[in-house]
């Protein structure tokens, strides 16, 4: 097990841990972020996530591979209420609150610290958000910990603690293309949710607040399918997003149940999601324009997914969709693995 340093811009650094087995994981301060995920192939290393290569990249389109707070998803019109305070938080998007408005977690510079053992390592990113900081209460303290072992498995670990009564619903926001490459849509991957229910959206892609069936939609992903043929799908809820934008209710409710598997075109690799979190929002990569190149190639429509677990958006809404109030003093946990197979 290997962990090592380097600067990645001023006050900024870029970790690199590389296990047994030759998979290695590259994360940033800045907005507790992964940067990278190699793993080993026949003819050398294989990027399986998006990025950039230079944090002023990530500051156009900060959201890609980072730690989203405080709140992932919209808040319809950026208003809540928690027992009979109402509360109103900054918009940036379509009059909505977007992943925790701006500036939100991805846009901080983390403090760190690091562990490595035999079989592990990790860094420990923390941060702090001001009691008010864009419309929430309470003064937030929050540390992120991204931890790679010799089973290949990175885990994502948050803790959370808050002096006031407030809302707490973070995820990571990474992409994954298997190919290794952001120009290759991701069209043949195959995908597999463990997911009977989703929830449609409206035009500006806030929840509806209803749950439907994945039977006999293009998101029925109970067993493996191309994402090709939902792309290709005339659905309404296909076309609104172009693609798949969509919180999916997990099936099970066992610690760490299975949410999801990513499988490359020629079944090479595979990427395992395991989840303590009830819901998983599926994002496609619809809307690329002017995002900054990736390593020498441009990003195409369909060119990432990301996997977002959290509880589902529209809980402050609706009360079936799951539970974000975090009380004062109370301890937030909660890990998020991905498994990587090849």
């Amino acid at each position: 097990m290997k962990l090592t340093k380097s600067p990645f811009s001023d006050e900024v650094f870029l970790f690199s841990i590389e296990n047994d087995n030759g998979v290695r994981l590259e994360v940033t301060n800045f907005g507790a972020r992964i940067v990278n995920l190699f793993v080993p192939t026949e003819s050398g290393h294989k990027n399986i996530v998006l990025g950039f290569d230079s944090i002023e990249d990530y500051k156009k389109e900060t959201y890609y591979g980072a730690t989203i707070g405080r709140v992932a998803g919209r808040i319809k019109d950026g208003e809540f209420s928690i027992g009979e305070s109402l509360y109103q938080t900054s918009v940036n998007q379509l009059g909505n609150t977007l992943h925790g408005g701006n500036p939100g977690f991805d846009e901080k510079i983390w403090d760190y610290e690091v562990n490595k053992t035999d079989e592990n390592a990790s860094i420990v990113f923390s941060t702090q958000s001001p009691d008010g900081e864009n419309g929430f209460p309470g003064n937030l303290k929050v540390s992120v910990t991204y931890t790679l072992d010799n089973l290949n498995i990175w885990s994502v670990s948050y803790q959370a603690k808050s002096d006031k009564d407030t809302i707490f619903n973070p995820t990571n926001h990474v992409y994954f293309n298997l190919t290794g490459h952001p120009s290759n849509p991701i069209d043949d991957h195959s995908l597999q949710l463990f997911s009977e229910e989703f929830s449609p959206v409206n035009e500006d892609t806030t929840v509806t607040g209803e749950k439907r069936s994945v039977i006999g939609t293009p998101y029925d992903f109970r067993t493996p399918k191309k994402l090709k043929s939902t792309f290709d799908s005339f659905d309404t809820e296909v076309k609104k997003v172009q693609g798949i934008d969509h919180p999916f209710f997990l099936s099970c409710s066992s610690l760490y149940q299975i949410a999801a598997k990513l499988i490359s075109p020629d079944e090479k690799i595979k990427v395992e999601v395991y989840t303590e979190e009830p819901t998983i929002v599926v994002y496609t990569a619809n809307f690329v324009e002017g995002v900054p190149m990736m390593h020498g190639e441009k990003l195409i429509q369909h060119g990432g997914i990301t996997f977002e677990t959290q509880v589902a958006p529209g809980a402050i809404e609706f009360e079936d969709f799951g539970d974000i109030i975090l009380l004062a003093d109370e301890k937030y946990t909660s890990q998020t693995k991905y498994k990587i197979v090849f």
